[in-house]
């Protein structure tokens, strides 16, 4: 796909954010978040500076099938079984205790965690390796104590998972199969 194609399928959303962020939908809608202030110079320079990125992201999807109905479940019933009891143990590892347990089927979102200390669990994070799972939920247990990604967050993230930024790019897209 050309950069010129690139251009034509992005929509660019303005809003009272700081950074520029490149988000690709489930669909392969191309949505570029930016500061209100932003011209469209610099709007066409982050898309040409990150063409290859979203290359790759989009080759990545057209190798991606929606999961099923009965997959979906298969996936729900596994979280509920193998989840809990792999959050007792990072949160009894790191001395934390959350209020709670939902398992869910987000598709937007691994995983979050409320003000009120109650962890919440996406389903399809049992589409991805171990290593990947176990990132989110000592992620999501961190947040009991800094409720932000704030330097004090990362900090605390690092020191414990060195290697988060490795178990991240582990992650399966939720709600997606590879064909």
């Amino acid at each position: 796909m050309s950069q010129a194609s690139h251009f034509e399928r992005i929509t660019v959303k303005r809003s009272k954010r700081r950074t520029m962020q490149l988000e690709i939908d489930r669909l392969g809608n191309i949505i570029l978040r930016c500061p209100l202030f932003c011209s469209a110079e610099q709007v066409n320079a982050f898309v040409t500076k990150h063409t290859k990125r979203i290359e790759r992201k989009l080759q990545k999807q057209k190798k991606l099938r929606p999961l099923d109905q009965k997959e979906t479940d298969k996936l729900l019933q596994m979280a509920k079984e193998y989840l809990p009891g792999r959050l007792r143990h990072w949160a009894s590892v790191m001395g934390l205790e959350p209020q709670g347990l939902t398992i869910t089927r987000a598709k937007t979102r691994y995983g979050s965690c409320s003000v009120k200390g109650r962890i919440s669990l996406s389903c399809y994070l049992m589409q991805s390796a171990e290593e990947a799972i176990d990132y989110v939920l000592v992620h999501e247990l961190y947040h009991l104590k800094y409720l932000n990604h704030g330097q004090g967050f990362h900090t605390m993230l690092e020191g414990f998972l060195p290697d988060w930024r490795e178990r991240k790019k582990r992650l399966c897209p939720p709600s997606f199969a590879a064909i």
